[in-house]
């Protein structure tokens, strides 16, 4: 399983090489499912958008910026580590068994 971010998949302006590396972790994902499903091996990840870290604590703790933020997440929140962990014990759960090649974006639905 593997980490990316929303910025892998949709860019944002001035952080063109975070979401080129991004966007080349996603792709892992899905040479990796391919290459190792014949041995019953799962590879999957998660994008997060926001969580509430020390690493977008700038954000979060910037009135205007994270009300700009949330203006275009639909849950008009941003999410604890905790969500995110919660979404890596699904994919490497049992309720996970067929899927692999994916990556599970959690940005609140501000990706739409």
């Amino acid at each position: 399983m593997d980490i990316s971010s929303i910025l892998g998949v949709t860019p944002d302006k001035g952080l063109g090489l975070y979401s080129i590396r991004k966007a080349g972790i996603i792709m892992l994902t899905k040479v990796m499912a391919k290459e190792l499903g014949e041995y019953n091996i799962r590879v999957n990840g998660i994008a997060p958008g926001v969580i509430q870290t020390s690493f977008s604590e700038a954000l979060w703790q910037n009135d205007s910026l994270i009300k700009e933020e949330l203006k275009n997440t639909p849950l008009s929140r941003i999410a604890p580590p905790e969500e995110v962990g919660r979404t890596a014990l699904y994919l490497v759960s049992d309720a996970s068994a067929y899927v692999t090649g994916q990556t599970i974006i959690m940005d609140g639905g501000g990706s739409i």
